[in-house]
């Protein structure tokens, strides 16, 4: 609460006050008016008996209203509904909603691209070669995909040109691109880690976490020895968020106007399972696709605790919120895809 609500509540409750005190001397003094006179100290003590009683009553009513905040019904995550959507998939990976109405997601080994539309179900949108894994929209509608096949970034807007944005980095081929966020300033984050084959055709000397800038110039904001693999944006896009595969943890690093980051640090650690794809809802809290689907508070509480999970037939690779409300969490796992009703809106950054 800032300075002056405060001071108009003080104002408010010295005059309820005042007027009461009168109003109650008035009443008790009225057998005795003719004995002696009301006094100025008359007034004062029963001034203050009133505000007394005044400060209790709203003390206990502001209580309540705590209480009755802390008590409202948390997300019941034991009894959410997992549907599978489909399945037979190869590696399912970069699911991201359309606000044109529908989910799009990968089966990356074999370059095929699956569109989800609610109420027709799952059909095939293509093929996109060069191995898409995470994927993400701007705020003009275009379409960023990491390519580990490729090691690179594309960008392809509504008409179907696709630029890249991001290939090499101080010479050298990236590793192989993994997961992206963009936020709604044009500012550009990806992971870059090496699994399995990949790690045979390494040129950099690190796992890195980098930023494209709105014109296109590019930093290594992490230069890891374990492998990033998923990242999000808080809503406010004001912090970034990046698990680690090896250590089983979710980094933040602070985002200031310009989009640099800063202050690297460990919110969430000894996840079970490895630690992949990430998702922020409209509160703050952060969705982890691992061994299940975990749900942690807002790391930016400073109290980061874990919320509840869904299991899964086997673990998640990545996650997307998405119908008309927002409201639905879409998971890929290595061969299928569901979906889950959270009864919270998701946090997209486009």
């Amino acid at each position: 609460m800032n300075g002056r609500p405060l001071a108009t509540l003080l104002i408010a409750m010295s005059s309820y006050a005042i007027i009461g005190g009168v109003i109650h001397l008035r009443r008790v003094s009225k057998p005795f008016q003719g004995d002696r006179t009301v006094t100025a100290r008359d007034i004062v003590s029963n001034v203050r008996a009133v505000l007394r009683r005044t400060v209790l009553r709203m003390t206990i009513a502001g209580a309540g209203a705590m209480l009755g905040a802390v008590a409202a019904p948390a997300q019941d995550f034991e009894h959410v509904e997992v549907q599978l959507l489909a399945k037979g998939l190869h590696f399912a990976d970069g699911p991201v909603w359309s606000y044109e109405g529908f989910l799009i997601f990968s089966d990356a080994p074999v370059d095929r691209m699956h569109k989800w539309v609610p109420g027709t179900g799952d059909t095939e949108a293509g093929t996109q070669p060069g191995g898409a894994y995470g994927r993400t929209f701007d705020t003009d509608g275009r379409l960023y995909t990491c390519e580990f096949r490729e090691r690179r970034v594309t960008r392809a807007d509504k008409k179907g040109k696709v630029d890249v944005i991001a290939a090499r980095f101080e010479g050298k081929r990236f590793n192989a691109p993994n997961d992206i966020v963009v936020r709604r300033d044009g500012h550009v984050y990806f992971t870059d880690p090496a699994f399995g084959s990949q790690e045979d055709k390494k040129e950099l000397d690190f796992y890195g976490v980098y930023h494209v800038t709105p014109k296109g110039e590019i930093e290594a904001i992490g230069r890891w020895k374990t492998r990033p693999n998923g990242i999000a944006l808080a809503p406010n896009g004001r912090t970034l968020y990046v698990s680690d595969s090896d250590r089983r943890n979710v980094h933040a690093f602070d985002l200031d106007g310009k989009g640099a980051a800063s202050n690297d640090r460990v919110v969430i650690d000894n996840i079970a399972g490895v630690p992949d794809g990430l998702r922020t809802d409209v509160e703050g809290n952060l969705y982890v696709a691992a061994k299940a689907v975990f749900a942690y508070s807002s790391p930016a509480s400073g109290r980061t605790k874990l919320l509840g999970s869904v299991p899964l037939p086997e673990a998640a690779t990545n996650l997307a919120f998405g119908d008309p409300d927002l409201e639905t969490l879409y998971v890929t796992t290595r061969t299928s895809m569901f979906r889950m009703r959270l009864g919270v809106k998701g946090a997209l950054p486009y």
